[in-house]
């Protein structure tokens, strides 16, 4: 069998070497387009420079170019169409992406098929020195969440409960907006667009009425018109907050609404046209008021998974994406990992700020993976590191180290973790002024 040659947007070495060990991979060529640095800066999209950078590194390859692929977020998810487009690749159209990732639109596709499982919405733009009476006209009231049509991670994200929260809110949109939605803009302008969408760009905001409950995340694919949904990661908050504790698979939620998410999923990623391409679905379940509600639709599979897949399926959920790029049926196994259950954990502090003075040595980490048979640490700071500084924080917390772990059942997992947690030794600086 002769190599395939497989580009990929944004590969570093971490994601190159859990790529090899995929099921095929023997077979398959791994390339980099772009550097890694550029597409895990969130600061500045310059996607236009980006794209005619990677055409002409392709251009240049003097072999065939079987499969390009990515696993980021904005811009990387929005470059793949057109990239695909210009070398004959495969992936899904740049205007059934667009129908998740552009929020209005999505939330438009959503309405007309499963309009009983989305909150009220409204557009608004943030210039608009009127926009909270427009938001009051459209039937949003306090509280309500904003957010941009187009974000980057929970950036430029806020609560609303006031017309001060309101003021503060667009001030900051006002200030910020710009870094995503000119380089969106240029994606809107590769598309067709029906004129409802077209006249809400980039610069535009959403308003929504607030959901909550249960948080899960649906992984899935489309190939060839089929909708399969393989797995639910289970999404566990610290207690009293929002920040994320970890995120747990299999899921625990009952099997009715594990059927009804994966029936709603079907519904939508279907009645936009989605195909032959990786997708996440985020819901809530408000077990309260036993009701599903539809978060968001991301266009790629979570690389936060990719870890509880191998552990507990055998293989990693790039698999989807590496098959789907080159044209066949995904091969995902299912239960046959090392472990019943796995977890993927945020270490963090409830600082206002601080300065790192001290992480844990690279013998200290070796020894606690030794300890946990299966464990990954990956330390997101370094000695010196300001924590106000760290990138794509939430409100409350900062994450000091990311923890994949598996175990036979749900109660050993969280035990471990704390057991493990006690011996991750981090010192702080208090930040004066």
């Amino acid at each position: 069998m002769k190599q395939r040659n497989i580009f990929v947007v944004g590969l570093n070495d971490f994601n190159r070497d859990r790529l090899r060990t995929l099921r095929g991979a023997e077979h398959y060529n791994f390339h980099g387009v772009i550097d890694p640095a550029e597409v895990y800066e969130t600061e500045h999209f310059p996607i236009e420079d980006m794209l005619k950078r990677a055409e002409a590194q392709l251009s240049e390859f003097d072999e065939p170019i079987d499969a390009i692929a990515g696993y980021m977020d904005f811009p990387v998810s929005t470059m793949l169409p057109l990239l695909c487009e210009r070398f004959g690749t495969r992936t899904t159209s740049l205007e059934s992406l667009l129908k998740c990732e552009h929020k209005y639109w999505s939330r438009l596709a959503q309405r007309d098929v499963i309009g009983n499982y989305i909150p009220r919405f409204t557009a608004f733009d943030p210039f608009d020195d009127r926009a909270l009476s427009h938001i009051g006209e459209a039937g949003l009231y306090f509280p309500f969440f904003v957010k941009p049509i187009k974000s980057s991670g929970s950036r430029l994200g806020f609560r609303i409960d006031s017309p001060e929260d309101f003021t503060a809110a667009v001030a900051r949109l006002r200030e910020d907006i710009g870094l995503i939605s000119e380089p969106f803009n240029f994606v809107l302008d590769q598309a067709n667009l029906p004129d409802k969408v077209r006249q809400v760009d980039g610069g535009y905001c959403m308003a929504e009425e607030i959901i909550g409950g249960w948080q899960c995340t649906v992984e899935g694919y489309v190939y060839q018109g089929e909708v399969v949904s393989y797995g639910i990661v289970d999404s566990i908050r610290y207690p009293q907050v929002l920040s994320f504790f970890y995120y747990r698979y299999p899921s625990r939620l009952p099997k009715h609404i594990q059927d009804k998410m994966r029936e709603l999923t079907n519904t939508i990623m279907t009645h936009i046209g989605y195909d032959n391409a990786a997708f996440n679905v985020e819901y809530f379940w408000d077990e309260v008021q036993n009701r599903i509600w539809l978060l968001e639709i991301n266009t790629r599979i979570s690389q936060s998974h990719c870890d509880l897949f191998e552990k507990v399926d055998g293989v990693s959920n790039q698999q989807v994406t590496i098959d789907l790029a080159l044209g066949l049926s995904p091969d995902m196994p299912r239960r046959h990992g090392d472990f019943a259950v796995a977890g993927k954990f945020f270490y963090r502090v409830f600082f206002v700020d601080a300065v790192v003075t001290r992480v844990p040595s690279d013998e200290e980490i070796s020894a606690l993976q030794q300890e946990f048979p299966g464990t990954v640490i990956a330390l997101q700071v370094e000695a010196g590191t300001r924590l106000s500084t760290l990138p794509e924080q939430d409100s409350y917390s900062f994450a000091l180290a990311y923890v994949w772990m598996g175990a036979d059942s749900d109660e050993a997992l969280e035990v471990n973790y704390r057991r493990l947690a006690d011996k991750l030794l981090f010192e702080f600086e208090e930040v004066v002024g």
